[in-house]
Parts: structure tokens; sequence; C-alpha cells
């Protein structure tokens, strides 16, 4: 039976989430991309707190249009960049969660890497 686009998304991240961890020098660098908005967190899984959070709804883009374009992803990915420098944190761990490295998740990894961050 084939899977439907959400279960095969699940099972990429079950198959991601056995391989990477995030620790507090280091932290995973988590994606979730909803229809309406883009979000990402820093998160430490040793101590299982979020060290730092962006969003296209905290930074108030695309109010109205009710789907995040590549540039406002690109913006959120300068943004958590941002953040994480004022922790002190250089590298992360990219977590895709599942989703195609392609389009707007592509487009934070590059806006967050244009803000220094290293993956």
């Amino acid at each position: 039976m084939k899977l439907t686009k959400e279960q095969a998304r699940r099972r990429r991240k079950v198959r991601i989430r056995k391989k990477i961890s995030g620790t507090a020098e280091r932290p995973r660098m988590v994606v979730f991309r909803s229809n309406s908005h883009l979000y990402v967190q820093l998160v430490d899984d040793v101590m299982g707190v979020t060290l730092a959070s962006a969003s296209t709804l905290t930074m108030g883009k695309d109010k109205g249009a009710m789907n995040p374009n590549r540039e406002s992803a690109a913006e959120v990915g300068k943004d958590i960049a941002g953040k994480a420098k004022e922790r002190n944190i250089e590298q992360v761990v990219f977590d895709r969660n599942g989703y195609i490295y392609h389009g707007r998740v592509k487009a934070l990894a590059d806006g967050a890497r244009e803000g220094g961050l290293k993956f």
C-alpha cells in the first residue's frame, strides 16, 4: 500500500532522528513547515530545552497572505542565526524534520548560513 505524503515524512523523520541529537554547544535546529507559517527552534536534547526560536508568525511576516514564501523563510533563517549568535552558538545540527530539502526549507537553511551559522 502506498504511503501518504505525511506518512512518508514521518518515516523520514524517525530515520533522521535516530542519527542526530543536539547539545548545548551544538544544538539541533528543527524546522516545522505548515501551510500558513514556518517555524524553527534550536533545541538542546541533552537538557530537553529550547534555546531559541523564530517563525514567520513572530516576525509578523505574511499577515494576510496565508503562505510564507522563500524570502520570508530566508529572513527567519537570518533571525534564528542572530539569536544563536547572542547565545554564543556557532554550529548547529540541521533537522529538516522529514521535509525534502527544497524550497522554503532550503531557503531557511541558506538564510541561517548567511547569518553565520555552520551546519
